[in-house]
């Protein structure tokens, strides 16, 4: 029997959470629980109840640990946008994929349909944050009306839409897949010529 090899405390959170990521995405939000991200990184079930309480404790972490990793990335795509170096399509398509593909979507649906309420949370102040910070002027209340929060929303609410129910919905009306994400870049590169994005 060869012995498991000593984590710290955060490399085994990070662990965990990486591991419930993998099996969100492979099987979905029903296989993020301890007894299988414990397997999954060679963990007993009492070290992942030390790290997250619970198996919603553990969904919580995992939805904040998504928000993060997904807002970084957009925020980064959105200052490119700005720059010149990349495209309204970019942060569309990163949006929606974070809800559909890195799963965030199946994720948020699972933990309300669980009962865990404040589910939503992480990712909610997430992506709050991020536009706070891409437009200080609004979150200081200088610019009327909340355009980029506004569009945010939108997109949002598209991309978790889209996820959950998008392409059988637009197949079903006889429109490409990639019919809200279309929209939604619409959506964007109006902000843009309006100036709700200045460049």
């Amino acid at each position: 029997m060869t012995a498991r090899k000593r984590l710290r405390p955060e490399e085994s959170r990070t662990a965990a959470l990486e591991a419930a990521r993998v099996l969100l995405i492979e099987t979905g939000p029903q296989s993020v629980t301890l007894k299988a991200v414990a397997a999954r990184i060679g963990r007993t079930h009492a070290n992942l109840l030390h790290h997250f309480g619970s198996a919603s404790g553990l969904q919580k972490a995992l939805a904040q640990h998504l928000a993060e990793t997904v807002c970084d990335t957009i925020g980064d795509a959105v200052r490119a946008s700005r720059a010149g170096l990349g495209s309204p399509r970019e942060v569309v398509d990163l949006t929606f994929d974070a809800f559909d593909r890195e799963g965030a979507g199946a994720l948020a649906s699972w933990m309300l349909l669980s009962g865990n309420e404040d589910a939503l949370n992480p990712i909610v102040e997430t992506i709050h944050q991020l536009v706070d910070e891409i437009a200080p002027e609004e979150a200081a209340g200088h610019a009327t009306p909340l355009r980029l929060h506004e569009d945010t929303l939108t997109l949002v609410l598209l991309a978790l839409g889209d996820a959950l129910m998008g392409r059988a919905l637009a197949r079903s009306l006889g429109l490409p897949e990639s019919a809200a994400r279309d929209r939604a870049e619409q959506l964007l590169t109006a902000s843009l010529e309006r100036g709700a994005l200045p460049a």
